[in-house]
């Protein structure tokens, strides 16, 4: 199985390609298009098997329908995300996204913060 230094030196590569990043409307009927300027991630301190991301992403464009006016192409978003080791069904034993809001243990969240600004993912 891919260890969590592993995972995190393909994830690098993998996010260096810049591919642009379509996540849906809130209304559906439209798409958000980001590019991803920068990122840095972490393994948690007690479970190898997680790893947190925090990504600063611009959008670059909208399709279809914005349920919100006011958010416009050059705009900067940020991301807080994990991976994890699935435990089931078809991911089980693969790296997979994290399909809820993170957890952070105490002890990880200011390393974190503190990694991502040394990263210049957050100024």
């Amino acid at each position: 199985m891919e260890s969590s230094q592993q995972f995190i030196s393909r994830k690098n590569q993998e996010y260096t390609k810049k591919k642009p990043i379509k996540m849906k409307d809130i209304s559906r009927k439209g798409k958000h298009i980001f590019e991803r300027e920068a990122w840095t991630f972490m393994t948690q301190h007690n479970l190898e098997e997680k790893v947190f991301v925090i990504e600063r992403l611009r959008r670059i464009g909208i399709e279809g329908e914005n349920t919100h006016k006011y958010l416009k192409a050059g705009d900067v978003e940020y991301r807080i995300g994990y991976y994890m080791i699935g435990k089931n069904g078809k991911v089980k034993g693969k790296w997979t996204w994290g399909q809820y809001c993170p957890m952070i243990p105490q002890e990880d969240f200011k390393k974190l913060i503190d990694k991502a600004i040394k990263d210049k993912v957050i100024s």
